[in-house]
């Protein structure tokens, strides 16, 4: 099916929705990459105004990547909800983006639609918004889950601790923990990206964990951020995970790149829920996606790299994650190129995994090579906080010394909460104040009036081999 309009006399001609979508899409450097970008900004629009003409329904019958060759299609296909569908199936992209917009989309009806949109649907109208749309929506889309704790209640905004080290050493990482946790910050997890895959380190990572959160009775979560087949080794060997973390991209090939499939997806997290170690929930799985993985692995089939992020949230959302995570920045200059296409590009991912019912963190963040800086991190921190963000991370000094990557520190979290009025999860801000960490409106006390460890032969003794 080919797809046209005219513009000040002007024919522009699209040869399928691939190409539409492509060409609709916010210039990135991606795309651009990938050769699919729009040439002028011309073309643009008018791929624009083809999209907003563009019946919803038409992505339940021609799919951006064929059905036969890929299993998230597939999957997004054989699992689509009509009668969720059904309240917006008779409006064009345009209409629906209008509708979004309206005070007809409550919360409760935007969590009902959830499971009637397709990926492609949520990529589509995202295309046709500004910012501020992005922003006003996703604000809207309010999603729970729970392990140890409750989190995305609207008003509050969780924190991942992140206390990576480049060399697994335990001390280090429990010193970058403390720090967190006295900083208030832990929420959402305690998630380590190891920078070994051998599992005897993995397994007293874990461990050392596990002893710090069953310790002091902290309602939280810890997951080691490693293959998904290395989780699966420390369940069966007996390991304490709570969480279990995989990469995962918006095709079938994408996948395999990661030596991912649904069946190994659904095999983990099977495991992960036999054993039981939620309190509040039973949401135990950790999604990172990020746009750009999908080109990176020669795996986008002329998709746009923002709609095949887009699909990454339709593999995720048939495990009922705890946390979905886009690292917006992470992946590089050649798919992000400066701060205005990772602004962009962390509200869409946002507005899109919200739409489709996950409950989307963000990794607000940038390589040293990108032409962005702290600056933009925080434009782009204030406005996801406004959106409804689930959780960010918390590193110290914003610095990731294993991963060689800048992000968002303890004290960003602070200031995003303060200036946004944001809380804590309740369950951990009871915590902190029972520890004498915050007080009653949250904010921290004087540091010598905590009951946690502060020295560092507390330190030594937790972190002990």
């Amino acid at each position: 099916m080919r797809y046209r309009t005219t513009i000040d006399s002007h024919v522009f001609a699209f040869e399928d929705l691939k190409q539409v979508m492509a060409c609709a899409s916010p210039a990135r450097s991606g795309d651009y990459l990938a050769g699919i970008g729009a040439a002028t900004a011309q073309q643009r629009m008018a791929a624009r105004h083809v999209l907003a003409e563009t019946p919803l329904a038409q992505f339940l019958t021609e799919t951006l990547v064929p059905y036969e060759s890929d299993n998230i299609t597939r999957l997004v296909i054989d699992t689509h909800d009509a009668a969720a569908f059904a309240p917006v199936a008779h409006l064009t992209v345009g209409d629906f983006r209008n509708w979004l917009l309206s005070e007809r989309a409550t919360p409760a009806v935007l969590a009902a639609l959830a499971p009637g949109l397709t990926p492609e649907m949520a990529a589509a109208v995202s295309k046709l918004m500004r910012n501020q749309d992005l922003i006003a929506v996703a604000k809207k889309c309010h999603v729970v889950s729970r392990f140890r704790n409750t989190l995305g209640l609207p008003g509050h905004l969780a924190v991942r601790l992140q206390p990576n080290h480049p060399t697994d050493d335990l001390r280090g990482i429990a010193a970058s923990t403390l720090d967190g946790l006295l900083y208030g910050a832990g929420d959402a997890v305690i998630g380590i990206n190891p920078a070994s895959d051998s599992l005897p380190v993995l397994d007293r990572l874990l461990r050392m964990l596990d002893e710090l959160i069953a310790r002091f009775e902290i309602p939280t979560q810890s997951c080691m951020l490693t293959h998904v087949t290395n989780a699966l080794r420390l369940m069966n060997a007996g390991a304490p995970v709570d969480l279990v973390f995989q990469s995962i991209g918006g095709t079938e090939k994408t996948n395999r790149s990661f030596g991912v499939t649904p069946e190994l997806l659904d095999e983990a997290h099977a495991a992960a829920q036999a054993l039981g170690r939620g309190t509040v929930g039973d949401n135990c799985m950790y999604f990172e996606t990020g746009q750009g993985s999908a080109l990176s692995a020669d795996a986008n089939f002329g998709v746009d790299q923002q709609t095949c992020e887009a699909r990454a949230y339709g593999l995720a959302r048939r495990y009922r994650p705890l946390l979905v995570n886009t690292v917006v920045g992470f992946i590089g200059p050649e798919y992000l190129f400066d701060g205005k296409q990772i602004v962009r590009a962390g509200l869409e991912d946002h507005f899109c995994g919200k739409l489709l019912g996950l409950p989307m963190g963000c990794d607000v963040c940038y390589t040293n090579h990108a032409e962005a800086d702290q600056d933009d991190m925080d434009t782009l921190l204030v406005l996801l906080g406004t959106a409804g963000l689930n959780f960010i991370m918390g590193v110290p000094g914003a610095d990731d010394v294993m991963l060689n990557y800048q992000s968002t520190s303890f004290h960003d979290a602070l200031f995003v909460r303060e200036t946004l009025g944001l809380k804590r999860a309740p369950e951990f801000e009871a915590w902190l104040q029972r520890m004498k960490i915050t007080g009653g409106g949250g904010q921290l006390l004087p540091p010598g009036a905590n009951r946690l460890p502060n020295d560092m032969r507390a330190l030594s003794a937790l972190a002990a081999p």
